[in-house]
């Protein structure tokens, strides 16, 4: 990663995430790093498993392959010494392992508007 480049994109992410009517962003740093005042933080997850199955549905390939490949970036990204993948603290987790997409999409909902309800 070149620092420059990467002071300018979370200044960007900052600035886009303010704009009026608001935006929804993903990314492994996003609640703490880009937004970490941000109102609703989800942390979506899945087992390792469960997403490689995903992306390999996706892609193709050999799924044992898809899966370490999972594996290697989630050790990479939570190892890193900037930015590491981590809920922020303040964030709802959900495990999407055993949910459909309906189903986290309902229950994404659900957080948000009782979060932000008045």
């Amino acid at each position: 990663m070149i620092p420059d480049v990467r002071a300018a994109l979370v200044e960007f992410q900052r600035r886009f995430a303010r704009a009026e009517g608001g935006a929804v962003l993903d990314g492994r740093d996003i609640g703490t790093v880009i937004c970490p005042e941000a109102e609703v933080k989800l942390y979506v997850t899945a087992s390792p498993e469960v997403r490689a199955h995903r992306r390999w549905l996706e892609v193709g390939g050999e799924e044992a392959k898809v899966l370490a490949e999972v594996q290697e970036r989630d050790t990479r990204d939570m190892g890193r010494a900037d930015a590491p993948l981590r809920a922020a603290k303040d964030a709802v987790v959900i495990d999407t392992s055993a949910m459909g997409i309906d189903e986290a999409i309902a229950h994404a909902c659900r957080i948000i508007t009782a979060r932000l309800a008045p």
